[in-house]
């Protein structure tokens, strides 16, 4: 089986985890969408809980390059910050789906634990990075960026999660905007 076979599943995993979460994954309905046998899926995840692993490791990876791409984009710490609800309204943009790891991050005691960890690691990345930028930005110090980081990142995810129960983009959008008059987020 061809790794362009492997990418198509691992594809169909994250829209299905996008829109269903973990427990949404089903081998029959991802080989379905594939256009291949549900046994094919095993011959690359031997399990769900590989297969839970491999996509939640490819979206932090995927979102970590994004963050960065986006800092290649302009130096400007402060622009970025603005910019970082954009990642998580883009999943709601396609058909009214979460960012993945947030989903799963509600399925947390459900989870096997070594996708428990991915999903983890999503959000320290995502931690680390607002922290790196409030600091560069002049908005928190060394000490109190992790903890203001935190506030945002758990700020953002919950809009989505708001938004998207009401099918409603534009309260995610309302709720940004609120974010910022509070002083969450800079203007």
């Amino acid at each position: 089986m061809s790794s362009s076979a492997r990418e198509a599943i691992l594809a169909a995993a994250k829209r299905t985890a996008q829109a269903r979460g973990y427990g949404g994954l089903n081998f029959r309905d991802l080989a379905d969408d594939v256009g291949i046998k549900a046994a094919s899926i095993y011959h690359h995840f031997p399990s769900k809980a590989d297969l839970g692993t491999a996509v939640a490791r490819r979206y932090w990876e995927d979102t970590a390059a994004q963050l960065e791409a986006m800092l290649a984009e302009t130096a400007d710490p402060l622009r970025c910050l603005r910019r970082y609800p954009e990642m998580f309204r883009k999943a709601l943009e396609n058909d009214n789906r979460m960012c993945l790891c947030s989903f799963m991050s509600a399925e947390f005691d459900d989870l096997p634990d070594e996708v428990k960890q991915e999903v983890q690691t999503f959000a320290d990345v995502n931690v680390a990075w607002l922290s790196k930028l409030l600091v560069a930005a002049g908005l928190a110090n060394s000490r109190k960026s992790q903890q203001r980081a935190r506030a945002i990142f758990a700020a953002v995810a919950g809009a989505q999660l708001i938004a998207r129960s009401r099918s409603d983009i534009s309260l995610y959008d309302t709720t940004i905007d609120n974010y910022r008059a509070a002083g969450l987020l800079p203007k």
